[in-house]
């Protein structure tokens, strides 16, 4: 259990920190409202509602094709999706097949499409 909290904190952090150094964005909570674009804010909530479904590989998947590595603000709904998904519990993530690892990998393939190195994500147990 302890573990697990102390990657969710982990999580959150690097999310808080991607969003204040390329985006400016200085927020505890980062939520949909963080996006101006209408069709941003509609991706996302489809992303979250499918999470909330339990279609959580299926959002990611569908993530993974919203995500262009010529367009930085793509970046930015990935962090969301990721963040939102590291508030879900442990028992919501597992009895939907997902993992915290998983977030994890999923914030670094993110970030590697646009040649961002995340430091130390990959040393975390």
């Amino acid at each position: 259990m302890f573990e697990q909290d102390y990657i969710m904190r982990l999580i959150r952090e690097i999310i808080r920190a991607v969003l204040k150094l390329l985006f400016n964005i200085d927020t505890q909570l980062p939520t949909v409202e963080l996006l101006e674009n209408k069709e941003e804010k509609e991706a996302l909530e489809s992303l979250l509602d499918m999470v909330d479904n339990g279609n959580i590989n299926e959002a990611e998947n569908y993530l993974y094709d919203l995500v262009s590595d010529r367009d930085i603000d793509s970046l930015k709904i990935a962090l969301l999706f990721y963040s939102y998904l590291n508030d879900k519990s442990d028992e919501f993530l597992q009895i939907n097949g997902f993992s915290r690892e998983e977030i994890k990998l999923g914030i670094q393939n993110s970030a590697d499409k646009f040649g961002l190195k995340i430091p130390f994500i990959d040393t975390w147990t």
